[in-house]
């Protein structure tokens, strides 16, 4: 495919991906408001929906034997999610502040799935240990998330639709397909450019697909972060670290055989599980974390830039 083809495709794949994306996500919300669902599992089902790009793109690079491009999205993604949905907010709103408690469950669950997604890559662990682990994590964080109920200081509005819910489904149907056919013309489109650009797949998976393919929950932590739901900000974008890895990594490690991590590759694993330390430890402090904890997760994610187009 010649540049002059695959540049157009790539933009139009891009926009037809995020903008199912973020439909998605809205419909899904309005559903579970629908269905009377509480707050935190209709937080999880919009981060599953926003995820829906980086998902796609990993696993469409994975068929297509791109390992490097597939793991370099989710990595990319998730160090993309702790700078711009944590960092960039507490930066604009001076603070992300939320109770222990709720950093505890949320961040220590994406913590955990981080460890065993790392140690699954770097062949420390098999894929049936990484897969048993990981259902042993979230089946109980799933119950945990469902039975807690609706947070007042966060609940949503009435559903105003007038969509049917069968028309809901429908369109959601429909959205799941768009995200997916747009995330086969954008990994198809990248992959022909980075072959004529002579752009190494990690470049592409790591600092290209995986920051585009993150721009709906971007978008909605800002949103949340000045409005000051900081328990929101943060399981948003711990789950969404937590559903790219353990859909993205550790359940088709079960099907596909990934290749040996790269130098390269394991010093970009092994800063993505060291930054989410520090990005649970500046949250637990007192007052959250401000301004200059949030500047310093900014800049590693750029160091985190420069180290990969070095390497």
């Amino acid at each position: 495919m010649s540049p002059a083809l695959a540049v157009p495709l790539f933009a139009f794949s891009l926009g037809v991906t995020l903008a199912a994306a973020q439909l998605f996500a809205r419909r899904l919300d309005r559903l579970g408001v629908r269905f009377g669902f509480p707050e935190a599992l209709i937080g999880l089902l919009t981060a599953l929906a926003a995820d829906g790009p980086e998902i796609s793109s990993a696993l469409i690079s994975l068929i297509k034997g791109a390992h490097d491009v597939g793991v370099g999205v989710l990595v990319g993604s998730n160090g993309f999610n702790l700078a711009a949905m944590i960092g960039l907010s507490a930066l604009i709103a001076g603070s992300v502040r939320l109770a222990r408690n709720t950093l505890v469950l949320e961040g220590g669950v994406g913590l955990m799935i981080t460890v065993l997604a790392v140690a699954l890559l770097l062949g420390w662990v098999s894929p049936a240990v990484a897969a048993i682990s990981s259902a042993l994590v979230l089946v109980p964080y799933l119950f945990a998330v469902i039975t807690r109920g609706r947070p007042s200081d966060e609940a949503r509005g009435p559903d105003t639709s007038d969509n049917p819910t069968h028309h809901l489904i429908g369109l959601i149907v429909l959205d799941v397909v768009l995200i997916v056919a747009g995330s086969l013309g954008m990994v198809q489109a990248a992959l022909s450019l980075a072959g004529s650009w002579h752009i190494s797949h990690t470049v592409l998976g790591v600092l290209i697909l995986g920051p585009l393919t993150s721009i709906p929950n971007a978008l909605t932590a800002t949103r949340l972060g000045r409005a000051g739901r900081g328990a929101a900000l943060v399981g948003e974008t711990f789950n969404s670290n937590t559903i790219n890895l353990a859909f993205g990594v550790i359940v088709p490690s079960l099907f596909v055989t990934f290749a040996a991590a790269t130098t390269t590759g394991k010093l970009q694993l092994a800063w993505l599980l060291g930054v989410t330390v520090l990005t649970m430890a500046a949250l637990a402090r007192p007052r959250g974390m401000r301004r200059g904890e949030a500047a310093a997760l900014i800049g590693l994610y750029f160091a985190f830039v420069v180290g990969t187009l070095v390497g």
